[in-house]
């Protein structure tokens, strides 16, 4: 898949999940496979307002799209145009399906698909204000009851957007229930850019399977690769023809954790390092026997000495 002259081999993304997918998980993510990476969703607002903490989110030294949330072209535009000068990402992803209710209330993520005419709008002004490529994710509809998402896909289509990111699932949905990938493959039906499909994708035969049912472009890899990054691996093997491998011992698993945590910590101090990963951190454990215990052991860790104690512990 190409968005604009952008090869992205093989089609697999690492979606972009706010307080998961920092610099630390971005690199794992593409070390096992994932061949386009997007930032946590940021706020136009606080790069206009200069946040250090907004910036923060952008830091990176992977290649990299930064994903944008707002609902006012101009600053959405001003926002992507600063992101663009100072950080240098390969695109900008405009985030028009976030459902969480403070994103929404203000009129920005899956608020937008109520708006396809000012969707449009601000991909429009965003288009203008950079040369890289802009890009939008989206969702199925706002509710069960609402019109679907064809008509915001036309609009941003023809205001310049270079690929489209579809997750199957309705605002109201949140991340429940089954995701339709039947709006997936309607929407790349209606435009001509490429399309790329989201929602429910655990394992490389889901993979496979939403290529075949759909006829998108590429896949994005979102919950189901927490603490999972062999998923990608996985998937990327299986797009690529390769035999598929062995899932990883235990032994594997929090070598990998280890690992994520100290890069994480490198870039953020024990203190904040292990507070943020502790999600994940369990989540390279899930499944495990005592894996409650071994969760509930892990959010009461303040140290990488007491984290090395749970996983010498896990592997007696």
């Amino acid at each position: 898949m190409r968005i604009n002259n952008i090869l992205i081999a093989p089609p697999l993304v690492a979606a972009p999940m706010a307080g998961i997918t920092d610099q630390a998980n971005r690199l794992i993510a593409r070390e096992f496979g994932a061949a386009w990476v997007v930032s946590e969703m940021i706020s136009c607002k606080g790069i206009i307002y200069d946040q250090a903490k907004t910036w923060e989110l952008m830091e990176a030294n992977e290649p990299l799209a930064v994903q944008l949330f707002g609902s006012v072209p101009a600053e959405v535009a001003e926002a992507a145009a600063m992101v663009a000068a100072k950080t240098k990402p390969l695109a900008i992803d405009i985030n028009m399906g976030c459902p969480t209710p403070k994103i929404v209330k203000g009129g920005d993520g899956a608020a937008l698909l109520l708006n396809p005419k000012l969707a449009g709008e601000i991909v429009r002004q965003t288009v203008a204000a950079v040369s890289i490529p802009v890009t939008v994710k989206t969702r199925k509809a706002w509710d069960a009851n609402s019109p679907d998402c064809l008509s915001l896909v036309r609009e941003v289509e023809a205001a310049g957007a270079a690929a489209i990111t579809i997750h199957g699932r309705t605002r109201d949905q949140f991340y429940s229930g089954k995701a339709d990938w039947g709006i997936i493959r309607a929407v790349k039906a209606t435009v001509s850019v490429p399309v790329i499909g989201n929602g429910d994708v655990t394992s490389a035969a889901e993979a496979k399977r939403m290529f075949e049912d759909t006829g998108c472009d590429a896949v994005m890899v979102g919950r189901a690769a927490i603490g999972n990054p062999w998923l990608y691996r996985d998937i990327a093997r299986s797009l690529l023809g390769l035999a598929p491998q062995a899932p990883p011992s235990l032994v594997e698993r929090i070598a990998v954790a280890r690992r994520h945590l100290a890069m994480a910590i490198e870039r953020k101090g024990e203190y904040r390092g292990i507070r943020e990963m502790r999600l994940q951190l369990a989540w390279y454990l899930k499944g495990l026997p005592r894996a409650a215990r071994i969760r509930d052991a892990i959010n009461k860790a303040d140290t990488v000495g007491e984290i090395e104690s749970i996983f010498l512990a896990t592997i007696e």
